[in-house]
């Protein structure tokens, strides 16, 4: 999957930290009855990359991506475990450089213009902004549309039901990652009706 295919499966992605693998099977279904094809499964839990395994073996059809992807190191055992693309809260040219060299998609975190003239600079026009509203949510997006207008974003960090327009309104937003539609409440209870209607809710929300 390159850049674009990752970000146009679902107008929501959303950012996981699994603690029990057993719970990764059952949400992925659960996400996939919602209507969200895709997952980012982050590196923050020890049970995060035998998640990935589990879903990229028992439902190939799921979209199944890691999270919080910080040096080659992460890179190398997502793209072991089975992910298809992985996403980092940050840039850097070992990134760049790792995801060349193993041949798996990067979607970087950006937050700052010279963050995005980075990932520009490398032929990587598909970025995370992160995190979104502290960065400057919708307006900073707007700013980056004049100078990087090939550049496109799936804004994460503080998107929620209520903002979730605002961003997908834009035209530089593909999709925005979030996690009030996966709760770890839910998750814990074996909730994942919930997931599931959480989020027919956002995309029904959407306008």
């Amino acid at each position: 999957m390159n850049g674009f295919d990752v970000m146009s499966v679902s107008p929501i992605v959303p950012v996981i930290a699994i603690k029990d693998e057993k719970d990764a099977l059952p949400l992925a279904k659960a996400l996939s009855e919602g209507g969200v094809n895709v997952m980012e499964i982050t590196l923050r839990t020890e049970a995060g990359l035998k998640a990935v395994e589990i879903i990229s073996k028992e439902m190939p059809e799921m979209n199944v991506g890691t999270g919080t992807v910080c040096n080659e190191e992460d890179l190398i055992a997502s793209k072991k475990a089975g992910a298809k693309f992985v996403f980092s809260p940050g840039i850097s040219q070992e990134l760049i450089d790792a995801s060349i060299k193993h041949d798996i998609t990067l979607i970087p975190g950006v937050s700052t213009s010279s963050e995005v003239m980075l990932a520009q600079n490398n032929n990587i026009y598909y970025c995370k902004l992160f995190p979104a509203t502290l960065s400057g949510g919708v307006d900073i997006l707007k700013a980056f549309s004049g100078p990087y207008a090939k550049m496109n974003f799936c804004p994460t960090g503080g998107v929620n039901l209520a903002n979730l327009n605002d961003f997908l309104n834009l035209k530089n937003v593909l999709c925005v990652g979030g996690t009030w539609f996966v709760p770890k409440d839910a998750i814990a209870n074996n909730d994942f009706d919930k997931i599931t209607r959480l989020c027919k809710e956002a995309i029904n929300s959407i306008k």
